[in-house]
């Protein structure tokens, strides 16, 4: 398509203007349109839908969600005049982790296990207990938790054999929707190499399949295409469905945490600067090259492809952040509700700033572990719930909202120490950051200034922006961070010092806290687990 670009890719055509990035997160899906230059024009989305069960499972339907990904891109033409026409290339990411199944004729095979599923739980706690689990572990760079694919099918082959009998590729769901736009059976090599193979090659390995008991589980693993050197074009049937060009070029982006981080300036060449992702789960990475990685003793913590030769992300991975503050608000929902009141969501997140100002810091430890997944970072540990600690009668609502805060804080503080050392700049992205309150909790607590990218969806820029490479708009990923990501970092907001010192004496009871709740957790665990 047009001419041959500085990558050897295709540059776009005259008058093709647009990239479009999709985002398949957990909570929603989203289609956004950019400019060559990074401009965001227009945005679509739709909530993503999952189910949950009472056995730990968390499930969702692959074919509603392509569904709901044609949806977005048709109502994202109705935003851009002449979307079709103007679009470049399209690239595609999408929440980690889980195990989208596909069989014969592409068709699904069940319903997906999403990241938040806890079935393999168990499987993860034999796993790791295994004679080549530290061999997995230096060849992945990732500790073993619920999550992640291969604990999932090594589940799936003990509970549910019949699945792994229909199935013949096992995606994830960025991978599902790339099928969907192009016919491709593929995954990444972020993806690929976290769950099956060697960070430092970007290929499967053998080893790591062994250790995870999955070598007849091989012929599942699908090819592995690296979107900033290979795209597919467009499908009839795809383009039919969203309403796009039939040959457009499709990148299939990294998995949604690195795009997420490489939008939100993760990588711009400053190796003392961190990025923390503050969503539905908290995401803490800084990049490194691939031979100073430091894999500490307890085997926990991601080690993530960036789409930047011989760079990685060193990553730990909060299971919930912004779960544990949508709890917190529902509980002051339900009981103004019963008073008489019924606020909105967005009215309880408008009181935030004032709940915060009317609280003392410090006054109660809380341990952000709302997930009935459990925690994977920097601990992995499916047993573990959320708690308060030193709560007396004088303490009120706005206590206990700081407490959650400040134990994302805390948590954060947590995952960067299992890194090294603290980050010396912690840029920040993902809805939560906009909150003033929480930013200066979290710039305290790690004790560095933090810089808010006013970038609004960077996970789909990071997605589009491995397709402006991809097709010659950019000579590089570091040219096209320059003009996409630099200038979109905020000045820096230097912590409370006085507040800094406070979390700094805190946090050793924080972790002796929740190293002492272990056998808690795993009693209050075979009780669930043994009622009828």
């Amino acid at each position: 398509m047009g001419r041959p670009g500085p990558s050897g890719h295709s540059m776009s055509e005259a008058g093709q203007d647009i990239l479009i990035g999709i985002d398949a997160g957990t909570s929603v899906i989203k289609a956004v349109a950019f400019d060559l230059a990074g401009r965001q024009l227009a945005v679509a989305a739709l909530p993503n839908r999952y189910a949950s069960g009472a056995d730990g499972a968390v499930t969702q339907e692959l074919a509603r969600t392509w569904q709901d990904c044609a949806r977005t891109l048709r109502d994202l033409a109705g935003k851009v005049e002449h979307l079709a026409r103007r679009t470049a290339a399209v690239a595609v990411t999408g929440q980690g982790d889980g195990t989208w199944l596909v069989g014969r004729d592409d068709a699904p095979v069940g319903d997906a296990w999403l990241w938040l599923d806890a079935r393999a739980s168990s499987t993860v706690r034999h796993l790791r207990a295994g004679p080549g689990e530290r061999t997995r572990f230096e060849r992945t760079g990732t500790g073993l938790n619920p999550c992640q694919q291969g604990p999932q099918l090594a589940t799936m082959a003990a509970i549910a054999p019949e699945l792994l009998s229909h199935a013949e590729t096992a995606l994830h769901c960025k991978d599902w929707l790339y099928l969907n736009l192009t016919g491709v059976r593929a995954t990444d090599p972020s993806e690929a190499s976290f769950s099956f193979g060697d960070f430092r090659t970007r290929r499967y390995d053998d080893a790591v399949l062994e250790s995870l008991g999955l070598t007849k589980q091989r012929h599942l693993l699908p090819p592995i295409v690296d979107g900033t050197e290979v795209t597919h074009g467009l499908t009839a049937e795809a383009a039919a469905a969203t309403g796009l060009l039939a040959g457009t070029p499709v990148c299939l982006g990294f998995v949604d945490m690195v795009m997420t981080a490489l939008g939100a300036g993760v990588h711009t060449g400053d190796p003392a600067a961190a990025c923390s992702i503050v969503g539905s789960t908290g995401v803490h990475m800084r990049a490194v090259e691939a031979g100073g990685v430091h894999l500490n003793d307890e085997g926990t913590g991601y080690v993530i492809l960036l789409p930047v030769p011989g760079m990685v992300t060193q990553v730990q991975t909060n299971m919930a952040a912004t779960l544990n503050i949508d709890w917190a608000l529902r509980l002051a929902g339900d009981l103004m509700a019963e008073v008489g009141g019924a606020p909105s969501h967005a009215e309880l997140v408008g009181r935030i700033e004032g709940w915060m100002a009317a609280s003392r810091p410090g006054s109660l430890l809380y341990h952000p572990y709302i997930s009935e997944a459990g925690e994977r970072g920097p601990f992995v540990d499916g047993n573990a719930r959320a708690g308060f600690i030193g709560l007396n009668s004088g303490h009120r609502f706005p206590d206990l909202l700081r407490a959650v805060v400040e134990g994302l804080g805390m948590a954060t503080r947590d995952c960067y120490a299992a890194m090294g050392a603290m980050p010396g700049e912690l840029r920040l992205s993902g809805g939560a950051a906009r909150s003033p309150a929480l930013r200066g909790v979290l710039s305290a607590a790690v004790g560095a200034p933090t810089r808010l990218c006013a970038r609004e969806e960077a996970g789909a820029a990071g997605a589009a922006m491995m397709a402006a490479v991809s097709i010659g708009a950019y000579a590089d990923m570091n040219a096209c961070i320059a003009a996409w990501v630099t200038p979109l970092l905020g000045p820096a907001e230097a912590p409370d010092q006085n507040l800094a010192d406070l979390y700094g004496r805190t946090f050793p009871a924080y972790v002796d806290a929740r190293r002492a709740l272990v056998p808690v957790w795993d009693r209050m665990a075979h009780e669930r687990q043994s009622r009828p």
